[in-house]
């Protein structure tokens, strides 16, 4: 059964009376049919009204929904002869990122990613997408494999942030972001990295310092949550809506910032609606940045990465 978030209870109505429809063995008088296209119709003007007007909190939500498709999904959707890699070499494998060899239309690639998981064991598992110093060391490890066997990367970020826990700060977690972030910067070959769905943090950035960041529609992007903003400003993590609207977390503002070079449209009322439409637009714009990076050398690759960064502390913000 899809799940609705709270403002989009006209359209969740809607289709439930079209699902009793459907269910129907004894319509009487009433022509299914008929009934059915029509309601169907008003939920789908419903549903476009609704999210052409989405504020930056109720975004945040959509890019959080639990039927949207995860790294793991973008994975399976995109790579083929996927080859997983685990391990940072050092501690331990860390499941909140997810990684390795594989094709992206034919050709070579590394790919990493931020998995949130899909269900509560998987959630456990992958630790909620939050990766401790393990993973960003498996996810280094990974782009300097790339970088000696000339593969593009790419990314695929959705976490609300890296783990906050004693144990990731006892064992170096500013430090493995950071190192992280190196990693992305200094990489030979291309990298072009996407949020899917959160953006959240440093957890974001390790993953996300490429030659092009892509966005979906309805993914957010951001320095800190904005239940985490509001708790540090306002005392008030109920102020999060405020808080949202504030941060600019939306991919529609990043890209007016300068800050993304490209939004992925989504599928009517987002990517969890129509995951194979969403992800083949996606599978489309990475082809199209990879062909825009073909014939750079690594120098010209690791200037280009740093120059944009780089500028971006001299936009004003």
């Amino acid at each position: 059964m899809r799940q609705f978030l709270d403002f989009e209870k006209p359209v969740a109505e809607l289709e439930s009376k079209i699902e009793e429809l459907r269910r129907m063995t004894q319509p009487g008088e009433i022509n299914i049919v008929d009934e059915v296209a029509r309601l169907s119709a008003k939920a789908d003007s419903q549903l476009k009204s609704i999210y052409a007007r989405l504020t930056p909190w109720q975004k945040t939500q959509v890019a959080r929904h639990a039927e949207r498709p995860k790294a793991g999904a973008v994975i399976a959707a995109l790579i083929t002869e996927f080859t997983p890699l685990a391990g940072d070499r050092a501690f331990a494998d860390d499941a909140a990122i997810i990684g390795g060899m594989g094709r992206f239309r034919g050709q070579a690639v590394m790919v990493i990613g931020t998995e949130k998981g899909t269900d509560t064991e998987s959630r456990i598992k992958h630790n909620f997408g939050m990766a401790k110093p393990d993973g960003y060391r498996k996810a280094r490890r990974l782009m300097e494999l790339a970088g000696r066997f000339n593969m593009p990367i790419l990314t695929f970020v959705d976490t609300s942030g890296a783990f906050p826990g004693i144990e990731a700060e006892a064992r170096g977690q500013a430090e493995a972001i950071a190192r992280g972030i190196e990693g992305c910067l200094s990489a030979p070959v291309p990298l072009v990295a996407a949020i899917i769905g959160e953006g959240g943090s440093g957890g974001a950035i390790a993953l996300a310092a490429g030659n092009a960041v892509l966005m979906f529609e309805h993914a957010i992007y951001s320095v800190i949550s904005p239940e985490g903003c509001a708790s540090i400003l306002w005392r008030d993590a109920a102020q999060a809506p405020v808080a949202a609207e504030a941060m600019r977390v939306t991919a529609q503002d990043l890209r007016k910032l300068g800050l993304i070079d490209e939004i992925v449209q989504e599928p009517l009322g987002g990517a969890h609606r129509d995951p194979q439409t969403a992800l083949a637009a996606l599978g489309d714009a990475i082809a199209q940045q990879l062909s825009l990076m073909k014939g750079l050398t690594p120098e010209s690759l690791k200037s280009r990465r740093r120059d944009k960064f780089l500028a971006m502390g001299k936009l004003g913000l």
